[in-house]
């Protein structure tokens, strides 16, 4: 079930990620989404949904990450 809107994501992603950072996830599960249709494509017997919130997960944290504070930032430049 990919994602129209920001508004459409998940609790989770909406309440802790700043709005640039939710852009990542939105695009980047859609995509994974449409990549993994097969389930030949995925690893083991995660579900599709699965594997695009992994991916989604997995492409803010080439941008953001997680600060002691729990507050979700942009890494410094020289650390992507």
């Amino acid at each position: 079930m990919p994602y129209d809107r920001i508004s459409e994501l998940p609790e989770a992603v909406r309440a802790h990620l700043p709005h640039h950072a939710q852009e990542i996830y939105l695009k980047a599960f859609n995509n994974a989404w449409e990549q993994y249709a097969d389930p030949a494509e995925r690893r083991g017997h995660a579900t599709r949904e699965e594997t695009a919130h992994r991916v989604a997960w997995g492409a803010v944290k080439q941008t953001y990450e997680k600060g002691a504070d729990g507050e979700w930032r942009e890494k410094p430049v020289g650390d992507m």
